[in-house]
């Protein structure tokens, strides 16, 4: 019990801090070989929220998987606002606000799809979760945060899109390491408590 507790808490506390970090890197776009007007570094960081959403509901289930994705949220969102949100900048705004509204709801994604398909292939369920998960995240994010600004968000979208493929894809080489290290508990009435 105790060691299903520091893991779960561990995973909260992982899935706030990738919030955080990818939130930040959104910001600044990738300065080489032309990749400023299609790539920012957030796309690299992002993806590992979608592994932490999936190791969370392989061990858990989706309920408890739910509860780290709100965890993760409430510390991503409040330290974003705290610490990289200018209030008076509309931008910053719209990234906090964006990041908020985009993560909750294509991590919920990722969890339902996720469980849907947690009996198949072990890669079947992380990666069509996270490929779906990225494709809302990325498109709500992309618009709340630069529609109507003389940001080039679609191609920004569509360049950070790519990126969270492949680094999807790269996801499952430690997702399946560490497969053997969780014991799924998914279908016990669970409660940390």
């Amino acid at each position: 019990m105790l060691k299903d507790k520091k893991l779960f808490f561990t995973l909260s506390i992982f899935m706030g801090v990738i919030v955080i970090l990818s939130n930040y890197l959104v910001q600044f776009p990738v300065d080489y070989f032309g990749l400023e007007k299609i790539l920012t570094y957030g796309a690299f960081s992002y993806p590992i929220a979608f592994l932490i959403t999936d190791l969370a509901n392989r061990a858990y289930g989706k309920a408890l998987a739910r509860k780290i994705v709100l965890i993760g949220f409430f510390i991503g969102i409040s330290l974003t606002l705290l610490v990289s949100t200018n209030f008076e900048d509309l931008i910053s705004i719209r990234i906090a606000i964006g990041s908020g509204i985009a993560f909750f709801l294509a991590q919920n994604i990722d969890v339902n799809i996720f469980d849907f398909l947690r009996k198949k292939t072990w890669y079947i369920a992380p990666l069509f979760s996270s490929l779906t998960g990225s494709v809302v995240d990325t498109f709500l994010f992309f618009s709340i945060a630069f529609y109507g600004t003389d940001i080039p968000w679609v191609t920004l979208a569509f360049g950070d899109l790519l990126v969270k493929f492949l680094v999807a894809i790269i996801m499952l080489i430690p997702f399946r390491m560490l497969l053997s290290k969780i014991v799924d508990r998914s279908s016990y009435k669970y409660s940390l408590n």
